[in-house]
This record gives structure tokens, sequence and C-alpha cells, in this order.
């Protein structure tokens, strides 16, 4: 390997520059080139990094850059599993943004190529570096709440008719493979997961209530976990303004409660425990670009160190998946209106 981990960004949109930033930021890290079906998009974005690799094939990249360590996937949803299986045959790493991908299929795809190649695969769950969600699932890890009663999570986003309209793939089945859930609620849904326990069943309703869209603008789940606690995810696009994502633990012995604002409620029975000081939140609940990079650069910077000293990185892709089972149950119950089992 090269002295510094070299990264390829795939998709120049939206997201890419995010990636671009984390890793020019990141000291052992360095931006050797891009990729996007559209050429200028990828011109410009190398341009501001001073990166001479640019292209707009994949396939013309992995075979000409040879000395690429990581490929960080910032393409449409349903173009993941494309880009991360041939550059795990290529022998790269790959750093997927969320979700991992959008089928069953195609996730078990992405894992198997990176497994069979001895490359890493990571999911960017930013949230998962969130203080206020780390000290969560260490307080439930510890027995702090006790038996665990209720995990809910309110995902309440305001994407506008614009928003849909500004990209062909937003908002349909095939690229998006869903709406407030799979796009915007997805980081909320792998956090409460990650938290409070795995859903073994999920009854939920979905509909395209105000957005001219294909696939849900809003939606509520009543959540079963393994550990037989309930839950509800209420997931939205749909309602103005859009609000603080917010995440609400109960056990028998006490209840945490936070929001992109902050620490709300710290309480144990026969504990006078203070209420811990975090950091806010990444926010972006009325607009996608008012989220903060500070999430992205600990998820590259931790996908660094795992590629530097060969270990796991923070969201391997069995973990990354688990999210999009669960929206896969989600829609499969909203079709059918019967209680589904997450796989």
């Amino acid at each position: 390997m090269s002295k510094k981990v070299r990264f390829a960004i795939v998709g120049a949109g939206v997201i890419g520059p995010t990636h671009a930033k984390a890793i020019d930021l990141q000291p052992d890290a360095e931006l050797a080139a891009v990729c996007d079906v559209i050429p200028e998009r990828a011109e410009k974005l190398a341009a501001e990094y001073g990166v001479s690799g640019v292209y707009d094939d994949c396939a013309e990249m992995l075979t000409k850059e040879k000395n690429i360590d990581v490929v960080s996937v910032c393409t449409p949803s349903g173009l993941h599993a494309e880009i991360a299986v041939a550059a795990a045959k290529a022998g790269k790493h790959v750093l997927c943004e969320k979700p991992l991908e959008i089928t069953a299929d195609k996730m078990t795809a992405m894992i198997n190529a990176c497994q069979d190649a001895g490359v890493k695969l990571g999911g960017v769950f930013q949230r998962r570096t969130m203080e206020a969600a780390i000290l969560a699932k260490q307080a439930i890890d510890e027995g702090k709440l006790g038996k665990m009663v209720l995990g809910d999570a309110y995902l309440k986003y305001y994407r506008s008719p614009e928003y849909y309209k500004s990209a062909g793939w937003r908002g349909t089945w095939d690229m998006d493979g869903g709406g407030a859930l799979m796009n915007q609620g997805i980081h909320g849904i792998d956090l409460i997961q990650w938290m409070a326990g795995e859903v073994e069943s999920v009854y939920a309703k979905a509909d395209a209530l105000v957005r001219d869209i294909e696939v849900e603008d809003t939606a509520v789940v009543v959540m079963k976990y393994k550990n037989g606690a309930l839950g509800v995810i209420q997931g939205t696009t749909s309602v103005y303004p859009g609000l603080s994502t917010r995440f609400e633990l109960h056990g028998e012995w006490g209840t945490i409660i936070f929001s992109d604002k902050g620490m709300e409620m710290w309480k144990f029975l026969d504990s006078d425990e203070a209420m811990p000081e975090v950091k806010a939140g990444y926010g972006g609940s009325s607009d996608p670009r008012a989220i903060s990079d500070d999430g992205h650069y600990l998820i590259v910077d931790d996908f660094v160190e795992a590629v530097l000293h060969d270990r796991e990185p923070l969201v391997p892709g069995d973990q990354a998946r688990k999210a999009v089972d669960l929206l896969l149950a989600v829609y499969e119950s909203a079709r059918t209106g019967k209680e589904v089992k997450v796989l």
C-alpha cells in the first residue's frame, strides 16, 4: 500500500464533495481520482482538490488507477452494488454511502464480493458518531435501563417538490429504493436498531400523501424487537418545517431521550446521575445542504484507520445492511397490510 490511503470517489454530485472534504482533512488519506457519468461534474470536484485522475467510466478508472486503495461509492442508491462489486474485484476497499443497496440480493453480492477479495466494506451511517447516541448505547449495554420496553425514532424531514425534481432517480423504486424512510430516515433507522436492538417484525403504513413520487413521503411503523421491547418509527419528508430528529429509549429502570438539539432526558431509577452535556446532532431536517460534515469526517477517519491497521470499520457491511433489511420488511408490510418478519 502507498504511504497514504488513496481514495477514488465515484459520484461527484450531492454527497461526493462531502467525501472529498473529509478525505482532504484526514492526514493519512488523499484523493487520487474522481469519476462521474457527467464529466464536467467530475472535473469540477477534481479541480477543487488538485486531482489529475478524472473519469466518466468506473471500469476505466479501476483499470488505469492501479494505486487506489479505497473507492467511495456516492452514486444513486440503486447503483451501489455495481460499483462496489467492480471495486472489490479490482482489489479495492469500499466505503459506501447509505443505503448499502436497495435489495437484499444486491447487498449480499456486495458483501460476498468484498469477502472473496479480502477487502473491507464499510457503510456511511454518521449518526453512530453522535455523542448522545454513543452514550445511550453504552448505558443500554451496561444495563442502566434494565429490561428494554420501548425504542422509538421520530424522523420528520421536509423535502420540497423541487428536491424530488432535482434528479430523475429521486423518489423512484428502481434507483432510490423507497422514499422518506429509505433515503432520509434510514440514518435514524440504523441508529435505533444499533441502540435498542435488532428488530424481529414490523407492521407498517406508508404512502405518498403530498409529493408526486412513486415511493412514500410519510410512514408509520410499529416494531417488535428481538429483546421483547416494542417501538415506533415515524418518518416523513412531507411536513413543514422539518423537525429535529428525536430518539426515545425507555426501560424498566430509566429513560434516555435525545435529538439533533442534544440530550433531553437522562433519568434512571434510584439515581441522581447528571444528564451529560453533548454536542448537537448533524441537522439537515429541512435542508440537505445544512447537514454537518463532521460525521462524514469521523467515518472516513475510522475507515482509513481500519485499512491501515487491518481491522473492521465502524459500520461493516453486514451491519450496514440491517437498516435496509428492516425497510424491505416495512415496504412489504405496507403493501400487504400484514405484520412481516425482518430477515
